[in-house]
């Protein structure tokens, strides 16, 4: 899993039948005390999070496409989670 912070939306005209009706937002890695990695992922968002929120990403195929509930679905990374809190012991 990777923890990010949403930074934007993905908008197309079009696209793969897969993604009809899903929203795509551009999620920067952040590490465990929520600094930028200078990395990002494109993720399907599951939990309808926002510009500035820090999330929870699974970025793994299989998993994203139960998450999805589609055995076929072109998909690598959906935001399962919103982060409110992370404490580093």
């Amino acid at each position: 899993m990777i923890a990010g912070r949403v930074t934007g939306h993905i908008f197309s005209t079009i696209n793969h039948p897969f993604y009809d009706g899903k929203r795509m937002l551009v999620v920067e890695k952040i590490d465990e005390n929520g600094k930028a990695l200078n990395d990002y992922v494109i993720a399907v968002d599951t939990v309808d999070a926002g510009p500035g929120d820090k999330v929870l990403i699974v970025d793994e195929g299989n998993g994203a496409r139960q998450i999805l509930q589609s055995s076929d679905g072109p998909v690598r990374s959906v935001i399962v989670g919103i982060i409110d809190q992370i404490t580093v012991d």
